[in-house]
């Protein structure tokens, strides 16, 4: 069996990155190293928020090549930077979104990865994404795994293993199990509410950049 890929933390960020903003803003990709080093470092649907410089990025971009997951476009003006995500590892695109949001934000449960996923894939239901999680569980080199269900949480979260293999239990807990308790269904409308958010932030500023214009 060939060698299983295990990314440093600044790897894991650099390829989320390029998977995400190659889906929700295609206009812009690929990504130059300027646009990916600020993708890498945005305040807002990230965890944890991180702060790399241009060569801690150029340096993860260079092993990211060496596996096979980025490519480097060069042309007459500047580089920029693709992902080979779905070759590489043999990926659909509600498999891209999925793992893309595991490698920004770290461990989450379906219904969060749901609601967080809605600008890069609609799943129709939570079902539909644990039938995605399931099936990256059950590859012969699995890409994610459920993490044991702590007390008073509703459901398991789920982490990918891209950084290499993680103890089942593991799993941190962003949100007290207490809240959990008395509200099963917080996590769910805070990711949504998280998305609305950041979907507006993004909107404001491509409308400030543009009135500079």
């Amino acid at each position: 069996m060939k060698e299983m890929l295990t990314l440093n933390a600044t790897e894991v960020r650099v390829l989320g990155a390029l998977i995400e903003k190659g889906i929700t803003t295609p206009e812009y990709y690929p990504l130059s190293l300027n646009a990916l080093v600020n993708a890498c470092n945005q305040k807002s649907s990230r965890d944890p928020v991180m702060d790399l410089s241009e060569a801690d990025v150029r340096s993860a971009l260079f092993e990211l090549e060496q596996m096979g997951l980025v490519r480097v476009l060069s042309d007459a003006r500047v580089s920029k930077f693709e992902h080979l995500s779905y070759g590489k590892l043999s990926l659909g695109r509600p498999e891209t979104a999925v793992l893309g949001l595991l490698l920004l934000r770290g461990p989450q449960t379906p219904a969060e990865l749901r609601a967080r996923a809605e600008r890069m894939y609609t799943f129709d239901d939570t079902a539909a994404v644990n039938a995605v999680l399931d099936r990256l569980a059950a590859r012969e080199e699995p890409l994610v795994v459920q993490l044991t269900r702590q007390p008073g949480a509703r459901e398991s979260r789920w982490t990918h293993l891209l950084g290499g293999p993680v103890a089942a239990a593991d799993e941190p807990s962003a949100i007290p199990s207490s809240v959990r308790a008395v509200d099963p269904g917080l996590g769910e409308r805070v990711a949504a509410l998280e998305e609305t958010v950041r979907a507006l932030e993004e909107r404001l500023k491509m409308l400030e950049a543009a009135s500079r214009e």
